[in-house]
């Protein structure tokens, strides 16, 4: 990376990248419980609702969160799975932008190419709401940052195409890691089947269930303390020519 690519890492899959001076918003997830979990890492700065758009990756409470939602501007273009803009439209959101893949998007100073995921759409048990599930290639500037969503390994991966920045989730917030999420060795193989000069994994580290922490030990460990180093050893075997960095949430990386 260099100094007009930078990465804040929230925590969960919430991230801002700043790509030549447009600032993308990923899934923010900004507060400190959801339902039945808790945040166990650094509690997001009010520069988090700084935004030029807002990528909204599908359409679960942990990545399309209302009140999170509702700090950031009215004129924030907001990029929805389409079929969720109801959801936003309740904000008042004046820039809803509903998408589906394979749509090309021109917003926030930023293209936007929106991808295929491999994961549950729906909003949750109690509605009936749902989306396709997204990813996103972002380009700006010259710059480039590809955030898959949650997705498994995909083979359409292959043509998302070389990218700067690869944000990749690799975990999930409880004691299962449930169909349509990628582990630490798929997310390198992901990476790999992309390429990118650099790739930081997300979704993990920063929710787990209250109470559980004690009462399923190894899957605390397996599932919310090591999958950062297990994603850079994986990495070093499947795509040893991409450098891995592992963020520390609130911390701006920039070189």
């Amino acid at each position: 990376m260099t100094s007009d690519l930078a990465l804040t890492w929230w925590g969960h899959a919430s991230a801002t990248v700043t790509l030549g001076g447009a600032r993308v918003a990923v899934d923010p997830l900004l507060s400190d419980r959801l339902f039945h979990l808790r945040r166990y890492a650094a509690h997001p700065t009010d520069e988090a609702t700084e935004a030029d758009v807002v990528l909204i990756s599908h359409l679960h409470h942990d990545h399309l969160h209302l009140p999170s939602l509702r700090r950031f501007g009215r004129d924030v273009p907001i990029v929805v799975p389409r079929g969720g803009e109801s959801l936003l439209r309740r904000l008042g959101a004046e820039r809803v932008l509903p998408a589906d893949p394979s749509d090309v998007l021109e917003v926030g100073g930023t293209t936007i190419r929106v991808l295929a995921a491999t994961h549950d759409g729906g909003r949750g048990p109690h509605t009936k709401v749902t989306g396709p599930p997204l990813g996103f290639r972002v380009d700006a500037a010259g710059r480039s940052l590809w955030f898959p969503g949650d997705t498994e390994l995909r083979e359409d991966m292959y043509d998302v195409g070389r990218v700067d920045l690869a944000l990749i989730p690799v975990g999930g917030w409880g004691p299962t890691l449930e169909d349509g999420h990628m582990d630490p060795v798929a997310g390198a193989a992901a990476v790999a089947r992309v390429g990118a000069d650099v790739a930081v994994p997300v979704h993990w580290g920063t929710f787990w269930p209250i109470g559980l922490r004690r009462l399923a030990r190894a899957n605390h460990q397996r599932l919310f303390v090591t999958p950062g180093d297990r994603f850079v050893s994986a990495l070093a075997d499947l795509a040893p020519g991409v450098r891995p960095v592992l963020a520390t949430p609130g911390v701006t990386l920039t070189c």
